[in-house]
This record gives C-alpha cells, structure tokens and sequence, in this order.
C-alpha cells in the first residue's frame, strides 16, 4: 500500500508543481487569451499529467527503498541460508515468468512484500521481516510469486499509463471549471482573473482525490491478477491461499493495526472505494475458482 500511495502522492505532487510553474510562466494566459483554446489546452493537459506520472515511475525503485529502509542482498555472497534462500526462489520465478532477475531486499516491518520498478528487467522484490517470520518458506515463495507476477504483468508500466489519463482529465477539467467560474461567476470578460486560479487549484485537488478512486480500482484488479499469476508460477494454487489465509487469519476477519490502514481487510464505505487491494476472502475465492494453468 505504501508503494502505491508513494507514487500517487508523488505523481500528483509533480502534477501540481508543473502546473503551477506553467502557470507562473504564463502558459494558462495563453491557452486563455482569446476564449478557451481547447487544442492547446489538451496538449498542455497531456504534458503535464503524464509528466507527472512517468517521472513517478522512474523514482519508484529508489522511493520504494528510502521509505521502507529496505536493504538489497548481494546474490553473489549472501550473508545466511535465509538470505541465499530467499535471492534463490526469487531468481527461480523470475526465470520462470521470463523477466529479468530482480533485486532481492529485505526490510523491517509488519507481514508485507512488494515488487517496483520503471522495467520489467530492472526491477525490486522486498519482503518484510514481520512476513519471513510470520509464515513458512512455501507461503513466502507465494508471496514472492505474487511479487514477480505484478512485474511480468508490467503492473507499474499500466498503473503509470492510467495515472497519467487520469491526470490529463484532472488538468483539462480543472481548467475548463476555472474558466467557466472566472467569466459567468465573477464576471470576468479580459483574460482570467483570480477566481480561475483559484478555482483550477480547488478543482485540481477534488478531480486528483476522485482519481485515485479510479487508479485504486485498478489497483484491486491486478492484485487479481497478481495472486493468479502465483498460482501459475507455483503450479498450484494452495500456497498462495494458504498465504492470503495466514494474513487474513492473524485474528478473526481482522489485520494487525500496524497495516489495517492498506485496506486489504476490504471495509465497506468510502474506505473501499480508496482501497488498494481486495478483501481477503474475496481474493481467496477468486482463487478457488480459478483455473491454473
């Protein structure tokens, strides 16, 4: 979840500086100068949220690994059995997936993994300490499988893809809003006036929050995916679900608190609607029903 969050935040952060620089220089006066230029402006929406979202990407690996402390392992000369275990499957599944080896990391934390990464060939597969600990090697190895499908499926690659539509419609939208508000509201009739800005700003940040419901939808698919894509690479699917039963089941249909905020317990409402990944029991017999290939 924090992987995703990071890279939400960010690509959103870079969206609004962007913005703002571009509108600094002038760039809204331009596209605003005799009535709304609807070509310029999608061209100046496209640049803008896809910037942001790219930029993103390429940040991804070193973020990932700033914000969770992770620690790469050197896979020429681990330092125990765990180490060259764990480097070991991870190479396996990736030479079964047909990907790049993948950088192999482990960091501090409650029971968590995940995979980042710009390119499928130069990727990161980091598991928690809380997870090594909490399950047996075959529910890890499922985990790492469940790692390694996101990079096969080129999961980073597609959620970069949707944030940047997402993001031009941000941008577009907000724009259109604002000008509509500066001249019928405040009844501005030369150029744009404070009340454009100020509406581009507060539409950017409502458009931006009911994005993430989308990028988040996403998100829940390819978790789908991911936990499919361990079942094929295990050759089975008994590990993985014994590894979703053995987060799930750490209390009675509850996680700890440490991670209770990722929304993998699936709560209703709003928290849902923003949540990266499926209830557990939903992924569970999503995977029961599949058929593994």
């Amino acid at each position: 979840m924090k992987r995703i969050v990071l890279f939400v935040v960010t690509n959103l952060a870079v969206m609004l500086v962007l913005s703002a620089t571009l509108r600094i220089l002038g760039v809204d006066r331009i596209i605003t100068a005799n009535g709304l230029n609807f070509n310029a402006l999608l061209i100046f929406s496209v640049v803008v949220g896809f910037t942001g979202a790219i930029i993103s990407l390429l940040m991804s690996k070193p973020m990932a690994k700033w914000s969770t402390g992770a620690q790469v392992l050197d896979p020429n000369a681990p330092r125990n059995q765990r180490e060259a275990w764990l480097v070991d499957t991870v190479h396996q599944l990736a030479d079964r997936a047909g990907i790049g080896r993948p950088e192999v990391a482990i960091y501090e934390g409650a029971p968590n993994a995940f995979a980042t990464g710009a390119f499928k060939n130069d990727s990161l597969v980091a598991v928690s300490t809380g997870l090594l600990e909490s399950m047996s090697e075959e529910e890890v190895a499922a985990v790492l499988a469940h790692e390694v499908a996101h990079i096969a499926n080129g999961d980073m690659v597609t959620l970069t893809l949707i944030q940047g539509v997402v993001n031009t419609f941000v941008v577009f939208l907000a724009r259109v809003v604002g000008y509509f508000i500066d001249r019928v509201v405040f009844k501005n009739e030369r150029g744009i006036g404070p009340g454009y800005f100020i509406t581009v700003l507060v539409c950017e940040i409502i458009f931006g929050v009911l994005a993430s419901i989308i990028v988040a939808w996403f998100s829940r698919q390819r978790e789908y995916r991911a936990d499919a894509g361990s079942a094929h690479l295990m050759g089975a699917r008994e590990p993985m679900i014994r590894a979703l039963a053995r987060l799930g089941g750490l209390e009675p249909g509850e996680l700890p608190k440490s991670f209770e905020a990722s929304g993998i317990t699936g709560k209703g409402g709003l928290a849902a609607m923003f949540a990266s990944h499926p209830p557990i029991p939903a992924r569970i017999a999503a995977l029961q029903n599949a058929r593994v290939i």
